[in-house]
């Protein structure tokens, strides 16, 4: 990885390289041009990940200074070029010639204004025809720039836009974790959850110089920035789902409990109450998995200790959800030990079995909340536990 940038220019304008001879000199000429035409004080740097071209050469005999991502990966280029850069601010883009590097100003003036991390929007910016596979174009992008913004309150509308700018002292006070193409989105997300000014500009994208395929692959890329998303949201991940299930469950078990219920010819007896117990028994699991999730992430510093959640979390110490936990268990096998009267008083013969039967599973299912809820209990206290 390259050597730790000392602060001397105003920007350095990053390209992360892997094998783009046919595309880089370009590249680099625009970002030169833009430099000179601007009077700016700054910096072309390539962050090298690996090129077995003559990317390198071409860098450097076309005047950008080049640096070396000793770990594979879009992320981790971009991480060992910001760390090297010498520029207050770094811009950084693709070096596929699908960005134009020559209207870099307005990131450049949102900077200078305060901004912490300026994204590019190319949806407002303008995509030129087959610059963006449709698939990206209509599904992926959109999708995943949706869920962003629900799950973690960002108004930005192209979370996978790879031209963007950072205040780099800024950019410094994050903890950045993932190598791959799944960077751009953890950059934004642990940007905006730590408090960053965050602004957009409309970028134009247009089709790239390569005459080989793109690095991005489609499936697995996606999946990866969709997964980061859940594992960074543990609410949208396991909280709200678990209430769902939960109020689910609740409502099914409370129309059924007193007996079968009819909706035209189609009746609802013990075997949907069966499924409702179970409905809440997972649902409490996962908000079980929530807690542990925000728990831990916030404990190692991957989620700021900043939200409601996760005061909720910190206020569910290990001898107030014993104490309720043993509260709940016992109502749990109080009702089995209802049932198992109410069998006496006949003995242990012929009874009423369908509501009995109905009671019995309320009853496991309580208690079953309350085992659950010890187990999750001392799981979070042995995550608490101090490591040295």
């Amino acid at each position: 990885m390259g050597q730790a940038g000392t602060v001397s220019l105003e920007l350095t304008i990053l390209m992360p390289c892997l094998n783009e001879a046919e595309t880089l000199a370009k590249c680099i000429g625009d970002a030169q041009q833009f430099i000179e035409a601007n009077t700016i004080s700054a910096e072309v740097l390539v962050s090298d990940n690996g090129s077995t071209d003559d990317s390198v050469a071409i860098a450097e005999a076309a005047g950008a200074r080049v640096v070396h991502a000793e770990t594979m990966g879009y992320g981790a280029a971009l991480i060992a070029g910001i760390a090297a850069a010498r520029g207050r601010y770094v811009i950084m883009g693709d070096a596929d010639d699908s960005y134009d590097f020559t209207a870099l100003l307005p990131f450049l003036i949102s900077l200078r204004q305060g901004a912490d991390l300026v994204i590019g929007n190319r949806f407002k910016g303008g995509i030129a025809p087959g610059a963006m596979p449709p698939l990206h174009r209509y599904l992926g992008n959109p999708v995943l720039s949706f869920l962003g913004r629900l799950f973690f309150k960002i108004k930005i509308g192209d979370f996978h836009c790879g031209l963007r700018g950072i205040n780099r002292d800024r950019f410094k006070t994050l903890t950045l974790r993932t190598t791959g193409m799944e960077f751009a989105s953890e950059m934004i997300v642990v940007a905006a959850l730590s408090g960053f000014h965050i602004s957009e500009v409309p970028t134009v994208l247009r089709s790239d110089g390569r005459s080989r395929a793109p690095h991005l692959n489609t499936w697995s890329d996606g999946w990866r920035h969709l997964s980061f998303l859940l594992i960074y949201s543990p609410r949208w991940a396991f909280l709200y789902p678990g209430l769902a299930l939960i109020l689910f469950g609740v409502l099914i078990a409370s129309l059924l409990l007193p007996g079968a219920v009819y909706v035209g010819d189609v009746g609802f007896d013990t075997h949907t109450f069966v499924l409702a117990c179970f409905a809440i028994l997972i649902g409490i699991q996962a908000i079980g998995f929530a807690i542990i999730a925000r728990r831990f992430a916030a404990s190692h510093g991957l989620i700021p200790r900043t939200s409601r959640f996760t005061g909720f979390v910190d206020a569910l110490t290990f001898g107030r959800v014993l104490v309720g936990s043993s509260l709940i268990s016992l109502c749990g096998a109080g009702g089995i030990v209802w049932c198992v009267l109410q069998w006496a008083s006949v003995g242990f013969g012929p009874l009423e079995y369908a509501f009995l039967l109905r009671v019995l599973l309320l009853s496991v299912t309580v208690l079953a909340i309350g085992i659950q809820s010890v187990l999750i209990a001392f799981l979070a206290a042995l995550l608490d536990v101090p490591v040295r």
